[in-house]
């Protein structure tokens, strides 16, 4: 009997996958149909990702997967069984989405909100220091 592999992310119809390059960067597809050894078709008309050829050094795999799509589905089908699965949910609650989000937020800060979460992160830090430090003394 072989081994069982630790690899779980393969490159499958109905796989998840993050953008890293392009117009549609930072938004996630899914993969609806496998062209050959270095491209894919993906599609989220939800997303606002037009159905294309995708190159897979530019795509990141996700844990997420949808069993029920078919092979070269259209992109109303895609749509409707991504809403009935609850796959944008599914992934918006993540911790790498929720780390993409925040980073996101944090870069779209001016100057002065930059400055505002510098002194909430100092009284949060000096609030847990002096917690600590009262912990030992006891």
């Amino acid at each position: 009997m072989p081994a069982e592999s630790t690899f779980k992310r393969f490159v499958e119809v109905g796989r998840i996958v993050l953008l890293k390059s392009g117009p549609s960067a930072g938004k996630t597809a899914v993969i609806v149909d496998i062209i050959d050894h270095n491209r894919a078709l993906i599609d989220n008309p939800a997303a606002g990702v037009p159905r294309q050829s995708y190159p897979y050094r530019h795509l990141t795999l996700t844990p997420l997967t949808s069993k029920k799509l078919p092979r070269g589905a259209g992109s109303g089908t895609v749509k409707k069984v991504l809403e009935a699965e609850g796959i944008a949910e599914k992934w918006a609650a993540t911790s790498w989405a929720k780390r993409r989000a925040a980073l996101e937020r944090r870069r779209a800060l001016n100057d002065f909100e930059r400055f505002g979460a510098m002194l909430e992160k100092r009284k949060r830090r000096d609030g847990v220091r002096k917690s600590v430090k009262a912990a030992k003394k006891a």
